[in-house]
């Protein structure tokens, strides 16, 4: 009886033994297989499908030089980057300023490197924007009047406009205008506006002015009543926890594209010149915008609408 008791202990034992060493095997792959691959996350700002056709080439350019699968998801809202990246569903995203300031203060990601436009900048200022003939001059023309913002986690198209409209005194804009509505792209918002759908809207210069190069009746049409102070551009930032060699060798590759052939054509795609550093102490101008708006970025629990 106690042979077989001494059997059954030794059996049980070598089974755990096995089933140990299979679950370590299968997490080395796991862990393998992820640091094999990047997945870099697209925000919404303008038609998903023309910016993802943007992007694809420099995701495959950075996968061919670090010998890795890079792979671009785009996100159906802006808010989702910070539970995405903290699930470590998206190991890198090129944020704009407010979700860069919110996943810094957030989830303490690193911020890389931003693109220079091809107008010589790489930063951006948020607009609020009206038709002409609206005869809107002022933020008491605006009172009971609708407005088209973009989302709640953008400067340009939510946290400038509030921070603004703030510091002209209205302390409620639910109540200050007839009708409030979120776009979900910047694009959209001007179209709002231009379309009669809004009589107010916000959104990002940056993609005000490529339209307006498209579409002659912006200039037309609608007039700029308000300017944000300028915050830094896109730029990629990455997880804490993203291996220490990814990090450097994403910065590094972004920095140095403007200087391969191959890298420059890139760049044409995405209509840039090159690739400038980008630290913490750029978003100063978005921390103060949060602040000045009521909004504290440790606590902002972001809910798209």
């Amino acid at each position: 009886m106690r042979i077989s008791d001494l059997k059954k202990r030794k059996l049980a034992f070598l089974l755990l033994f096995i089933l140990f060493d299979v679950v370590l095997i299968s997490w080395d792959a796991g862990a393998s297989e992820r640091e094999e691959s990047l997945v870099i996350g697209l925000l919404p700002e303008m038609n998903v499908f023309r910016q993802k056709q943007r992007f694809e080439p420099l995701a495959t350019y950075l996968g061919q030089h670090m010998g890795i699968s890079v792979r671009l998801t785009m996100l159906s809202l802006y808010g989702n980057i910070i539970e995405r990246m903290e699930k470590e569903e998206v190991d890198a995203a090129f944020l704009g300023s407010f979700t860069g300031a919110l996943a810094i203060s957030q989830l303490h990601v690193v911020p890389l490197a931003r693109p220079i436009n091809t107008d010589g900048t790489s930063t951006y200022y948020g607009q609020i924007f009206v038709r002409k003939e609206s005869g809107i001059q002022s933020v008491l023309d605006m009172k009971g009047k609708s407005m088209a913002l973009v989302e709640k986690a953008t400067t340009a198209g939510y946290i400038f406009p509030l921070a603004w409209l703030k510091h002209q005194g209205v302390d409620n804009i639910d109540t200050y205008f007839s009708r409030l509505f979120f776009t979900g792209s910047h694009d959209s918002a001007v179209d709002a506006v231009l379309n009669g759908k809004a009589d107010i809207g916000a959104a990002k210069n940056t993609v005000y002015e490529h339209m307006q190069q498209s579409n002659p009746r912006i200039a037309a049409e609608l007039v700029v009543l308000a300017t944000s102070p300028r915050v830094p551009s896109n730029s990629l930032c990455v997880r804490d926890t993203l291996n220490e060699k990814q990090k450097e060798q994403l910065k590094t590759l972004l920095l140095n594209l403007h200087l391969d052939p191959e890298g420059l054509e890139v760049l044409k795609q995405l209509g840039a010149r090159r690739f400038v550093e980008t630290n913490k102490e750029d978003y100063k101008p978005v921390l103060d915008m949060t602040l000045e708006a009521g909004i504290e970025l440790v606590k902002y629990n972001y809910h798209n609408l």
